[in-house]
Formats: C-alpha cells, sequence, structure tokens
C-alpha cells in the first residue's frame, strides 16, 4: 500500500472456535469485555451492548492513571455471520460518524472460524491506520486466548 493513501485497515485471522462462539464473542458483554483491551482492563460495569440494528454499544478501557471511553452503533447484525458497527473514541466530536467497522464470521468446519475485519471511514492519518492496525493484531491476539479459555 502507499504509505499516502491508506484509507482503512484490512485483517483476517483464522480462530480455533466455532463461528457461533466467535459471534459470541463479540456481542457479549463479558467475552467483548475480557479482549477488547488487550492487556488492559475494561470493567464489565463500563460495558453496554445493545445488539440489534440502531442499538449503540459502548465501553471503556481503564488503565493507570487513564480511561479510554469508546463508542458506536450497530449498523447490522447478522447472527453468526458477522456485524457492521461504527467506532468512536473519546476525541471524536459528536457529530462525526466515526469508523465503520465489518467483521465477518465463516464457518471454516472442524470448529474453526475465518474473522475477516475491516474498518473504514478516512478519519485517521495512514500513520493512526498503522497504529491502529497493529492495535487490532494485539486485540485478535487476545480474542483467540478468551477464545481458548473459554471454549
Amino acid at each position: 500500500m502507499n504509505g499516502g493513501t491508506r484509507q482503512g485497515i484490512d485483517l483476517t485471522r483464522v480462530l480455533n472456535a466455532p463461528q457461533r462462539r466467535v459471534f459470541a464473542a463479540w456481542t457479549s458483554p463479558e467475552d467483548f469485555a475480557a479482549w477488547y483491551g488487550g492487556e488492559a482492563e475494561v470493567p464489565l460495569d463500563r460495558v453496554s451492548m445493545d445488539v440489534r440494528p440502531g442499538g449503540a454499544w459502548s465501553l471503556v478501557i481503564v488503565m493507570p492513571g487513564v480511561e479510554m471511553p469508546f463508542h458506536g452503533v450497530y449498523r447490522e447484525v447478522s447472527e453468526p455471520d458477522g456485524l457492521v458497527l461504527t467506532l468512536k473514541d473519546g476525541s471524536a466530536p459528536k457529530d462525526a460518524e466515526g469508523e465503520t467497522i465489518t467483521v465477518t464470521f465463516t464457518d471454516l468446519g472442524h470448529g474453526t472460524t475465518e474473522l475477516a475485519f475491516q474498518q473504514r471511514g478516512g478519519n485517521l492519518t495512514p500513520e493512526q491506520y498503522a497504529a491502529a492496525e497493529d492495535g487490532w493484531e494485539a486485540l485478535f491476539d487476545a480474542l483467540a486466548a478468551r477464545l481458548a479459555t473459554h471454549p
């Protein structure tokens, strides 16, 4: 990719969990809180998920001395095949759409699922997208660990 024209993130990960379990990991507050913060804490009482088209979601990642709020709206919910949702952090203007996240879960058989992740929006610089991609990779490592310990 040309460094100056980057408009988003595309990642694919094969997870050792059935499709419905991967969907649940994205839509259950307990699961989402367990992996979305990576190494940081996401207190369950700071997670809200209304998983339906038009429903809102929010969470707060808590680290020593700092809180990072994230929120958005579910655009599409296709259980167990995937989700489309918006994503904004605490610095985003109130009227901003935010980034659009599309995740597709494909059953590969034998208890494995392909997660195809796409982030679009054009709200970030190429450097910010690169940093965000590294962040998502770390979160997907945490997701894989969550699925391994909570099948």
